[in-house]
């Protein structure tokens, strides 16, 4: 039976007591300070009428205080909430509110927008990282010495641990909710499928309120490897950490590839620890991966999804260069095969279809959501709204989406959600929102206006109503006024029209 991940904590403890877990500005903790420090915060949620399968939600940055609050969480069979931070205070409030979540934890920076909501949502119980004056004090928390005090419960591996809300299609976010099994299977599947190991020095940029910072939390604990955490991305000091802290591998996005790139040579530091750097979320251009290889450095591409817990597959470069536009093979203990958009059934190699995967790393469904669930997973397997194909030597190639997503700096970006906002704009009689390719941002999203009769819009008129109502990495980035939009006979926009006219 695969452990929770209070339990692969308390073993990695055991094994590894005095080796370093979590390093960040100002700290360093060892796995038995870490594990002490979870077992004294598990202490305060018991003792504050958290229950198994209570929501604790979590609006912080990478660091410490975020990794003990979730691994805190699950050692008491409670579920984690990671909140992101960048988000506005209406959608803060909603996913506060659709959670349930009864208690928020919070970094000092975002007390203003946490009071503010305090009194519109169920949560009764506030924990702060610092000493604010209206929310406990995480630091008096942890640092107690407690001795021996029961926190464990009778938590399994198929209890929920976390919910990572993702944007919805049709404008308001879905929290996919992933059990311990699910998180466990994806960090030993990961690890045994690229290397990573106990020697690594692994340096978190990648937000924890992403799969892509969360997963390799656990894969950390999991093969005893320090964390080092970036609360924000600085190309340069990235640069700096990787030199100070030697580190060895790290996870990115294309964006911070670029970035990483562009001040590279103007940063004199000793940065040869670092060998690889994994990269996803969204296409990772092959002229990227060899400007790293010219500086000794392989970069490796992931396929993640959230509702798979991680990773679906991965790209390094002994697979060959030949294969460097794919999306590697599938991970250990996953499976994918390419379904048929009509009728189901699986397609031959080289056909493309629809990605489905399946696996012990499939999320356990949508929170509070069970029409959207049902609508993704059929018999087990997860459809994942990619279309593809799988070429003769099992290598996953992606062609387009099922569903309209735009991926800009790693970022997942829904259109219906942008077309939503602006409809409100009294002067906007119809709206469409398509990606468009972008060589820094990897795609950005384009509005497409039609503008009622008598009135005048500017095209920063419409991205400055988009900014009011939306966190801004969201917003539209470019505005186009046609005449009419292209629609099929039913009235359904033509996005693909759309997306060719703004490529030509």
């Amino acid at each position: 039976m695969e452990p929770t991940l209070g339990q692969l904590l308390s073993n990695r403890a055991y094994l590894s007591p005095d080796k370093e877990a979590f390093v960040g500005p100002g700290y360093r903790y060892t796995f038995a300070q870490v594990d002490q420090r979870v077992h004294n915060l598990a202490h305060y949620f018991i003792a504050h009428g958290v229950e198994r399968g209570d929501r604790i939600a979590i609006i912080a940055k990478n660091g410490e205080f975020h990794a003990t609050s979730v691994l805190a969480a699950a050692r008491i069979g409670a579920i984690a909430v990671v909140v992101n931070w960048r988000l506005p205070a209406p959608e803060l409030h909603y996913i506060l509110t659709n959670s349930s979540a009864k208690v928020v934890a919070y970094e000092s920076d975002f007390t203003a927008t946490v009071v503010a909501l305090e009194h519109e949502i169920p949560a009764t119980v506030f924990v702060c990282n610092q000493d604010n004056g209206i929310a406990d004090s995480y630091t008096s928390i942890v640092e107690v010495v407690l001795g021996e005090v029961e926190v464990e419960t009778a938590v399994t591996g198929d209890d929920a641990t976390a919910i990572v809300y993702t944007s919805g299609t049709t404008g308001k976010p879905k929290g996919a909710v992933l059990s311990h099994s699910n998180l466990y299977w994806s960090a030993h599947a990961t690890s045994c499928t690229i290397e990573w190991n106990t020697s690594h020095r692994f340096l978190l940029v990648a937000p924890m309120f992403h799969i892509g910072g969360l997963n390799p939390l656990i894969t950390n604990i999991l093969k005893g490897c320090p964390t080092i955490f970036m609360p924000d991305f600085d190309p340069v000091e990235v640069w700096n950490v990787i030199a100070r802290e030697r580190i060895t591998t790290m996870m990115s996005v294309p964006v911070m590839l670029r970035a990483m790139l562009h001040v590279a040579r103007s940063v004199d530091v000793d940065t040869s620890t670092l060998f690889s750097i994994t990269c996803g979320a969204s296409a990772v251009p092959p002229e990227l991966i060899a400007a790293f290889d010219e500086m000794d450095v392989k970069i490796q591409v992931v396929y993640g999804i959230t509702e798979f817990s991680g990773g679906l597959s991965f790209w390094t470069p002994s697979m060959g260069v030949a294969s460097v536009n794919s999306q590697g093979k599938v991970l250990l203990h996953g499976q994918a095969k390419i379904v048929d958009l009509e009728n189901q059934q699986e397609v031959l190699r080289g056909t493309a279809g629809e990605v489905w995967c399946s696996g012990p790393m499939v999320f356990k469904g949508y929170w509070a959501n069970q029409e959207a669930t049902d609508a993704v997973i059929v018999e087990g397997w997860y459809r994942s709204g990619d279309v593809g194909f799988v070429d003769d030597d099992g290598f996953i190639y992606l062609k387009d989406r099922v569903k309209d997503m735009i991926i800009s700096g790693g970022e997942n970006i829904y259109p219906a959600e942008l077309e939503a906002a602006l409809s409100e704009h009294e002067a906007i009689a119809e709206v469409a929102v398509v990606g468009k390719q972008d060589p820094t941002w990897g795609e950005i999203p384009v509005a497409h206006v039609i503008v009622k009769p008598g009135f005048a819009l500017t095209d920063q008129d419409v991205i400055d109503f988009c900014k009011q109502r939306l966190a801004s990495y969201k917003c539209v980035k470019e505005v186009l006024f046609p005449d009419l939009l292209p629609k099929n006979s039913v009235g359904k926009v033509l996005k693909r029209q759309l997306r060719l006219a703004d490529a030509n």
